[in-house]
Formats: structure tokens, sequence, C-alpha cells
């Protein structure tokens, strides 16, 4: 199958098919390309009757709890967790999209978890690890030897003055990321798939001396998949232009779309940086970065957004240094919108910032405190972190948690045997950030920079192919492989 017709079978109603999609991926070793390099099942096992417990019914939270009832047969090990819906959260992008519906991203999680597992359907409202045990919200305290702590992030909505979750899908206002991990309702990939199709109605009526305002954020926090704002942001304007699964003409003249974010620069490794600020932006015409603009306030009603924008200024010259002394100021901006997509800032799970098992100080306070290599927890040997609520420079993503999975399996099998641990995370991450309608840039990157699983192929170049790899195959191997501990 050649790239041409395979990206003109992606922009079909029907799509291309699942045996045509396979077909492609193994024209290029598809087994390749599973969110990095395969990883494995653990080499190490024990058998000594201990009790371990993990918190956090998550991606991460099932992923240790599976390989660690595969690794420590006579343990008994218990998952509190008290959602019985499990969500494919990468999949609310493609919901967005028009291309997932709400039901293709559910699974029940009763599906994953082992029948050796002890699950206890609670919250947990408090670490004491001084004490070895947690306490439940119904279930009084829990003890254990060994602690993997899974709770994930929290969306702090209310950071932002002005809003609120119940303020998406109202006013104009959208956010891909919001769901309910407990009611395993995925809201924000319902809200903003409305969100695409009103915009387009709106751009329809609007003309290019009167466009529609669109506006995209992305926090000054950590978030979760942090290329999703830019997803949003490209696929939302190649829908005017026709792309999307409902078709129609070119009304992308009739938008103008700003981007406003924190810092000078679309993405955090300079390849993949180059290609999004010389290539992706351009290719749309009507998109425009505002750098340095964090959303501060909404005013849903009147359709205003207000960000803090820093701005340096020249202050008195310095004769010595022959150079002006630069001043940062901070002003704020107001910017109308008709259509504002908003990421809301994000913090680590108030559980575990407000216990001894959170980093103290820094810009890092709150989130898990473990070694960027070993993940154990730095002042708890007998505690081990996986997912987005570690306090690690990267890897809060999917396919990083993919990757903690066999470390921490490893490095905690070593502690009950009385070992050091010796496994390293290497800070993988994987973006597949979505370009356009048809084609993706495999962003693979860790703490050294570009590390790319098909290194044959120019990482920084978007293609049908990544596109076709996500969203007919990869989430598959999520259900099937990943969240069974077997890749």
């Amino acid at each position: 199958m050649s790239s041409k017709v395979a990206y003109e079978a992606l922009h079909t109603k029907e799509g291309m098919s699942r045996r045509d999609a396979l077909k492609v991926m193994g024209l290029t070793g598809g087994a390749a390309m599973m969110m990095g390099a395969p990883t494995k099942v653990e080499a190490s096992s024990t058998d000594k009757a201990v009790n371990i417990v993990v918190v956090g019914g998550g991606a991460g939270g099932i992923m240790a709890t599976v390989r660690l009832s595969k690794a420590a047969s006579n343990a008994k090990i218990t998952l509190i967790a008290p959602n019985e819906t499990h969500l494919y959260q990468p999949g609310q992008v493609f919901m967005a999209a028009g291309l997932y519906t709400e039901s293709d991203i559910q699974r029940k999680n009763a599906d994953f978890i082992p029948d050796s597992v002890n699950w206890v359907k609670d919250e947990v409202t408090h670490f004491d690890p001084d004490n070895n045990k947690v306490t439940t919200a119904k279930n009084g305290d829990i003890s254990y030897d060994y602690l993997v702590v899974a709770t994930g992030l929290e969306y702090n909505y209310e950071g932002i003055e002005g809003m609120s979750k119940d303020l998406v899908g109202q006013h104009g206002i959208s956010s891909v990321y919001l769901n309910d991990p407990v009611a395993g309702t995925a809201r924000g990939g319902v809200a903003t798939a409305q969100w695409f199709k009103d915009m387009r109605k709106a751009a329809e009526s609007a003309s290019p001396e009167k466009p529609i305002q669109v506006i995209c954020t992305q926090p000054d926090t950590p978030i979760k998949c942090g290329g999703a704002p830019q997803k949003i942001l490209y696929l939302s304007d190649d829908n005017l232009r026709g792309n999307g699964p409902d078709g129609g003409e070119d009304v992308s003249k009739n938008a103008t779309f700003n981007f406003c974010k924190k810092g000078t620069t679309l993405f955090g490794v300079p390849a993949y940086n180059k290609t999004l600020v010389e290539e992706v932006t351009p290719m749309y015409g009507n998109i425009t970065d505002k750098w340095d603009h964090v959303l501060r306030k909404i005013d849903a009603e009147n359709k205003i957004a207000t960000f803090e924008h820093k701005v340096q200024k020249k202050g008195a010259y310095d004769e010595d240094l022959e150079e002006y002394e630069m001043i940062t100021t901070t002003e704020m901006v107001e910017m109308k919108y008709d259509f504002i997509h908003i990421v809301p800032p994000m913090r680590p799970t108030t559980v575990v910032a407000n216990s001894k098992l959170g980093i103290t100080k820094g810009s890092g306070k709150g989130w898990l405190e473990v070694d960027f290599d070993t993940l154990q927890h730095l002042r708890y040997p007998n505690v081990f972190g996986i997912g987005d609520i570690l306090g690690v420079p990267k890897g809060k993503t999917g396919g990083s948690a993919r990757h903690h999975g066999p470390i921490l399996v490893d490095n905690l099998i070593s502690v009950i045997e009385g070992k050091k641990p010796t496994e390293k995370f290497d800070g993988y991450t994987v973006c597949p950030l979505k370009t356009q309608y048809g084609e993706i840039m495999l962003a693979e990157f860790d703490y050294e920079g570009i590390a790319p699983s098909f290194p044959i192929l120019d990482p920084s170049r978007p293609r049908w192919m990544w596109w076709a790899f996500d969203l007919y195959i990869l989430k598959t191997l999520y259900w099937q492989l990943m969240m069974r501990g077997l890749m």
C-alpha cells in the first residue's frame, strides 16, 4: 500500500480498515513502534509472603498490580481504587476529532485486575509511611510491608478565577482533559467533539473580515500529555479546512487562533520544536503564538479571557557592561473569544501533597519524592511510585507509565529480597502529536533528548503511518498488552 493510497483511505468516511492498518504497520516493522521499545516482562521474582498495597486504579496502578501479581506469587497484593471503569485517556483527543465515541475508550477494570488481587473499592484519605499504613474513606486503616503510589494528578480548574468544571461545554468553553474516573465518563471528549462542530458552524457563517476568535491555552504547571493542547489547536483548525470526518468546504479563513502558553517554545525538545515552529504553525496561516500568556481569569458570560503576560523591558544603561538592564514586568491582558479550549492547571493529588511522601519544597513541592532512576522513594525505601504522580522531570504520559512498570517491579522485588534496586528509568516519554487529520509527529524523548524507537525514520517528521498506528492499533495494544503487563 502506497503512502498516497493510505492517506486517502484515512480521509474517507469509512477510514482505514484494521486489516489495512495492520498491513501498513507490517511494512515498517510495527512491533518496533509500540510506544517505545518493548519493555521486558520482569526477570526478577520472589516467593516471599509479603503484603503489598497499590494505591490508584489508573493505567499505572493497574499495570503495577498486574506485573506484581506475576512477579510475587506468594505476596498478598491489595489494590485500593474506587473506579470500576477504566478510561483510555489518550482517546479523548480522537473523541474531540470525531473519530472515537465515549464507549470506544471505556472498559471494566475487572477485566484487567487478577482474581488473586484483593481489590478494595475505596479511596485513600491519608498516608502514614512512618507506620506502614494508609487510611481509607470507608474501610479504615490498611497496613502494608511495601507500598506503590499510583494516584495520578488532579485538574485544578478552580485555579483559574471564574472557571469551574461545570462551565465545560458552555459559553464556547471546552476542555478535552475533563473526566470522572469514578463514574467512568469522558466529559471532556464529549464536550470538545461538540465544540469542534459548533466552531465549524460558526465559521461557516463568519467571514475573513469578521472572523471568529478562537483561543487555545496551556498552563504554567506540569500537565498530563504536554502535547495535548496543541493537538486540539491543530485538529480544530484542520477541521475548518474540511479535513475532519464530516468534510465540508475550507472555512479556515473565517477564523483566527491564538495559542497562549508560558515560555517561548512550542516543544521542549529542539528538533520537534523546529518542525512545529517552522512548518506546522505556518501551514495553517491563521495561528498566532502568544508567548508568556498564562490564563488567570475567565468571564464566561461575556466571553473574555484574562492572561498574565510577562514582558521584558529595557531599564538603565550599564556603561561598564555596555548593555541595558532588562526588567521583567507583568501585565494582565484581556482577550475576547468566541471559542476557548482550556487546559487546566494541574497538581499532585492532595492526599500525596499533604503527606510525608510528597516533596517538601521547591518547584516540585507535593509530587511523590522518588529517585529519578529507580522510582524508589528517597526517604521511605519500602515505597515506590508509578505514573503521573511521580516528581520526576519527564514522564506524565501513558507511554512513560508503561516504562515505569517493569522498572519499579524489578526494583521492588530486589528490595524485598534484601538487594539494592538497580533498574533505571531513562525518562522515556512519548507524545503522538497530531499536527493535522492524517498525520502525527511521534515525539519520543528521554532525559537525554530524542529517543526514537524507530530511528531509521526522522522522528521530527509528521507521518500518516503514525496516525494509522495511533488511531487503529494503539488502543488495542493498550487494552490487550499494556494493561495486562505484556508489553
